[in-house]
């Protein structure tokens, strides 16, 4: 398990190597990357030199957001797919095996069953085409009430849901983008996490819960770092059960913007920084484990 850096997550924006030299400073194994602005540079300048910062400064590349419209039309989806070989020769030529979507919780297009078995097969064709480029697809889904407002149809926002759904998935290298925030919100524990196999789960973002805060969560306004005081969730100890699990990819910490109005960037990444190092060692992590973890992908 290892400690990864998503600036985008934080509302932090800068040149990549004024981005990568906070991660360095303040011990990040790897960081996230914007696929679509990295595939962008390496047309211009050539992948070697799009990759040159990243690999000088010996960071792993954590996961990507996969930069396609996939929840559309057959024909549109055909088009989106077009673009994917070249996001995939920049992933593996990075050494990233993780990129990450998120299933919208409500439509106003498809009822549930028909849209569950949309994404049963849209999600299965999405693993097929990354499979051969040794990227996993990670899952994820969210679980507050604003996101399915005002819409026809509801769809999957809870945990036990989407195990369902990638059960049927047929496609090994798709899994879970997993968050305790999420499966807290919809109403969920960490029982429902040890349900999982390691091998199933792909991503981890974490943030912390105030304990009033009401459940199922109207909104997303109440994720906090997850060494905030008087939270709910144990950041830690959902940490220590992972590892015990044996999953080993990276952790990224997902808090609201709200959390760092006004502050400046290397003040984002420093409070964000400290509050994995405050959970790291109590959940039986180590950085040593994290640099060798790092280095073994």
């Amino acid at each position: 398990m290892f400690k990864n850096l998503n600036v985008s997550a934080l509302g932090v924006l800068g040149h990549p190597s004024e981005l990568i030299e906070l991660a360095l400073t303040y011990g990040f194994a790897s960081v996230d990357l914007n696929m679509a602005e990295f595939a962008a540079r390496a047309r211009r300048n050539g992948l070697a030199h799009a990759k040159r910062l990243i690999q000088s400064a010996r960071l792993q590349v954590g996961t990507f957001s996969l930069p396609l419209q996939w929840d559309v039309d057959d024909e549109a989806f055909r088009a989106e797919m077009k673009k994917l070989p070249e996001y995939l020769d920049c992933a593996k030529a990075l050494g990233c095996t993780r990129a990450t979507v998120t299933i919208a919780p409500a439509n106003d297009s498809r009822p549930y069953h028909e849209n569950f078995e949309f994404h049963r097969h849209r999600l299965a064709d999405l693993g097929a085409a990354m499979a051969p480029a040794g990227v996993r697809l990670a899952v994820g889904f969210r679980a507050a009430e604003c996101h399915r407002r005002n819409r026809v149809f509801q769809f999957l926002h809870d945990l036990d849901a989407v195990r369902l759904l990638l059960g049927m998935v047929a496609a090994p290298n798709v899994g879970l983008w997993l968050d305790p925030w999420e499966v807290t919100a919809a109403g969920g524990s960490m029982e429902n996490v040890r349900k999982w196999s390691p091998a199933g789960i792909v991503a981890v973002d974490v943030a912390e819960m105030p304990a009033d805060a009401t459940i199922p969560c109207e909104d997303d306004q109440s994720r906090l770092l997850p060494n905030a005081e008087n939270g709910r969730l144990d950041a830690a100890g959902f940490l220590s059960t992972l590892n015990e699990m044996g999953y080993d990819g990276p952790v990224t910490v997902r808090p609201s913007h709200d959390v760092f109005a006004n502050h400046r960037r290397e003040t984002v990444v420093r409070q964000t920084a400290e509050s994995l190092d405050c959970i790291w060692p109590t959940a039986g992590l180590s950085s040593a484990t994290q640099a060798v973890v790092a280095a073994a992908e």
